[in-house]
């Protein structure tokens, strides 16, 4: 049994250090069972649309930004309320953040107030799904001062409602609220059917929702927080695994990424916004049920979504990261992944640089051999079987040249000697 010490994330106000065994919330006004179904909470219902098609979400979408929309001004100005109301830890909107100078722009942000003052708690690092403890922390005991908006499905038109009985058929309903140790500017959670007491792990339904939320708020870089640019990784290059389609697949593409110091794979297109839902939730169902750690992100208004298989925790428990990554207290999630990546001491900030973000972010990734072990069972999980590989790059492929007849490096030859 493989466990190690983690300083854990608080994101909430409510995430006290010692919980009482018999906590239920009650007299607070909690998301538990005794608060929520007699509380009227904002409602933004949005309109069902699993059977629409995904438009320009076949590969090479349409660069051109889509407006602004109702749900994007609601969840930030909802966000600002709860700031000016001194609910957050921190004010990120202060915290020193900077591009690296590189072909992909990495992203470094100062952040030392988010580590401070947590105490450490030991969990298993060999076992990805671990049961709802109800006796620890978890989302029922969130406050609903800090809750922004219920987000639920409707059968007719998109509409909000500022204040809104929870419907005595809807026994479960999920919400977004505010992560009060926020990484960036407009950081929010999605909480689904939060009294169903989920464990942290993908399915068909939460996935679909998430897809909602990110096309009902219409903004191409809405990833659960606002940010101005891209992520480094939707900028790395990728080919498009040429496979023979089995009954499963629903039109979904599947690319493989190149030059990227991550292994991972981008999942786009389908026939609708459900059945690009169903394979990428049947391909994470796969690699929980393997017991195989990855990350997941939603971009481009929902179209494209990145999943990255990764070993760090495994590694830092055998022992297999280098002490200088360590002391860096930086624990790679998607955030760092796809190229933002959070810093908790100064000096750190000061001297980051490409080389820097790309060892610490091969510390993450599986090695060539196993990552063709379990892409092989994502493919077959997402209903494909790969025939090929076709040696033509994305729009990016301006940045690196793949020649004809060889496989990609992992890695940029300038920054092998930092490995």
């Amino acid at each position: 049994m493989l466990k190690i010490k983690r300083v854990p994330t608080v994101v909430s106000n409510y995430q006290e250090d010692n919980i009482s065994e018999s906590a239920s919330g009650c007299g607070r006004n909690c998301l538990g069972k005794c608060c929520l179904p007699v509380s009227r909470l904002s409602l933004y219902a949005f309109k069902i649309q699993t059977e629409d098609p995904i438009k320009g979400g076949n590969v090479n979408s349409s660069e051109e930004q889509p407006p602004i929309s109702f749900l994007h001004n609601l969840l930030l100005g909802k966000w600002e309320d709860r700031m000016s109301r001194g609910l957050f830890r921190y004010d990120v909107t202060t915290y020193e953040t900077k591009i690296l100078h590189c072909k992909y722009g990495f992203i470094a942000q100062l952040n030392e107030g988010r580590h401070q003052k947590k105490r450490p708690t030991e969990f298993r690092v060999d076992q990805v799904l671990q049961p709802f403890d109800d006796n620890k922390f978890n989302f029922t005991k969130v406050g609903q001062e800090e809750v922004l908006f219920r987000f639920e499905p409707n059968n007719d038109e998109s509409y909000f409602c500022p204040s809104a009985e929870v419907a005595s058929d809807l026994q479960s309903p999920s919400v977004v609220v505010i992560n009060v140790s926020p990484i960036e500017y407009g950081h929010v959670l999605l909480i689904p059917r939060v009294l169903n007491c989920l464990s942290q792990r993908i399915d068909p339904e939460s996935l679909l929702l998430a897809l909602h939320l990110a096309k009902e708020a219409a903004d191409p870089f809405f990833r659960a927080y606002y940010l101005a640019v891209p992520f480094p990784v939707e900028k790395a290059p990728s080919q498009r695994i040429i496979a023979k389609k089995g009954p499963h697949n629903k039109g979904v593409i599947v690319s493989q990424l190149f030059y990227y110091p991550v292994q991972g794979l981008v999942f786009e297109g389908g026939n609708t916004i459900r059945d690009l839902s169903d394979v990428v939730a049947s391909s994470c169902i796969c690699l929980q049920n393997n017991n195989i750690p990855f990350n997941i992100l939603i971009s481009d208004c929902g179209k494209k979504i990145f999943l990255f298989p990764q070993c760090f925790a495994e590694k830092q428990a055998l022992g297999e990261v280098s002490q200088d990554i360590l002391d860096t207290l930086v624990n790679p999630a998607v955030w760092e992944i796809s190229g933002h990546i959070v810093l908790k001491r100064r000096k750190d900030f000061d001297d980051a640089s490409e080389a820097y973000a790309w060892r610490l972010l091969s510390e993450v990734s599986l090695s060539e051999d196993r990552f063709q072990e379990v892409k092989a069972c994502i493919l077959e999980a997402a209903g494909l079987q790969e025939a090929n590989v076709e040696n033509t790059l994305n729009k990016e492929e301006s940045l690196y040249k793949l020649p004809a007849g060889r496989a990609a490096p992992h890695l940029p030859r300038d920054c092998l000697v930092h490995q």
